[in-house]
């Protein structure tokens, strides 16, 4: 069997409560639910239960120290053709280093580095059919969003299965920040 997994640090209730507060209507979003928001430290992919064991093993030697984050702004990935928006993250170095940490545990578990350079962001719509003159006003209007700071005190492995009514995120483990 394999599992669709990915490191997060999930987004407490009050901030997601003011993330959802960011819907609108913008053609063509698919918005997240409120229990969906995370801030993506490492994307895996599928992996085998042996491989996923490994992972669990090399993350577990991760030691770092909480901090405070906080999001702000939004923006669009995709160009002219956006394909999810999201909120902006006010990222402190501990933020970078443990997300470094993720990756070096995922590669001495045995799995590829990640080609893509690491953007903090939660993920607040995915797009589909829409145009960056259609995202322009929302990103304009929402430009000034912030959020308060919050306590990062773990960061969870999640895996990801799909239904008909889209992803559904399960806990898998969760790695206490205690450094």
């Amino acid at each position: 069997m394999s599992l669709r997994l990915f490191l997060a640090i999930p987004v407490p209730p009050e901030i997601a409560a003011r993330l959802s507060a960011l819907e609108t209507d913008v053609p063509g979003a698919s918005w997240r639910q409120p229990e969906h928001f995370h801030l993506t430290l490492r994307f895996i992919g599928e992996v085998d239960e042996a491989t996923a064991r490994d992972i669990d093993l090399e993350l577990g030697r991760i030691v770092a120290a909480p901090f405070e984050i906080s999001l702000r702004s939004t923006g669009s990935f995709g160009g002219k053709e956006p394909s999810a928006l999201w909120a902006g993250v006010d990222a402190p170095p501990d933020l970078a280093r443990l997300a470094r940490a993720c990756e070096t545990a995922v590669r001495n578990a045995g799995l590829a580095p990640e080609s893509r350079k690491y953007t903090p962001h939660v993920t607040l719509a995915y797009l589909r059919g829409t145009l960056d003159d259609e995202v322009a006003p929302y990103l304009q209007d929402t430009a000034d969003f912030r959020t308060e700071a919050f306590w990062v005190d773990h960061f969870c492995m999640y895996s990801s299965r799909m239904t008909k009514a889209g992803s559904h995120y399960v806990e898998e483990a969760v790695y206490p920040l205690i450094g």
